[in-house]
């Protein structure tokens, strides 16, 4: 079995480098184009068998448009939806304390979203389970950054610095195996 890991496409929230979990909003121009190409490269791989999307605005569009190319049906897991960042949401991604505060797994993102131990276990929980109903399958997984990064750290050990460090483009793809 093998997962592939991809993020959605640009958001106006992505390109103004502003932080984006719980706000609900839609592809711009070049993320509906980066959804295309990502559309395009699955199509040519011709392997995926089911595409699971986080069913937020950005993450779903993203897969509906890889799924319009390539007829692969799409399902929806609350569970892949991006990190709550609480008082840090649609703030700079440079905001004093946010770096910091993503890699304290005990605190929760702007006092009042979820700690990385919180959105750790339900990403963890969706992997887990995925891999159990989907064995044998290969699986595109469309979510979110703060997302991907725990889909990292699911199948590598990661150091701290390791992980406030690793970043996933918008429609990169990773592959794991099982």
């Amino acid at each position: 079995m093998k997962i592939y890991s991809t993020r959605h496409g640009q958001t106006d929230f992505n390109k103004a480098e502003l932080i984006l979990g719980t706000t609900d909003i839609e592809l711009n121009e070049k993320g509906l184009q980066q959804a295309g190409e990502l559309a395009d490269k699955i199509s040519e791989m011709n392997c995926i068998d089911i595409i699971i999307s986080s069913p937020m605005k950005r993450s779903f569009r993203t897969a509906s448009i890889v799924s319009e190319k390539t007829g692969i049906p799409v399902v929806t897991d609350e569970r892949l939806r991006e990190w709550n960042y609480g008082g840090f949401e649609g703030k700079s991604c440079f905001t004093e304390g946010f770096a910091e505060n993503k890699i304290n797994y005990g605190v929760r993102m702007g006092q009042t979203g979820e700690s990385l131990l919180q959105l750790s276990h339900r990403v963890f929980s969706a992997l887990d389970e995925i891999i159990c109903k989907y064995d044998g399958k290969n699986v595109l997984i469309v979510s979110h950054g703060g997302v991907c990064r725990v889909i990292e750290m699911y199948f590598h050990d990661m150091t701290t610095e390791e992980y406030s460090g690793w970043f996933m483009d918008n429609c990169g793809i990773i592959v794991y195996t099982t």
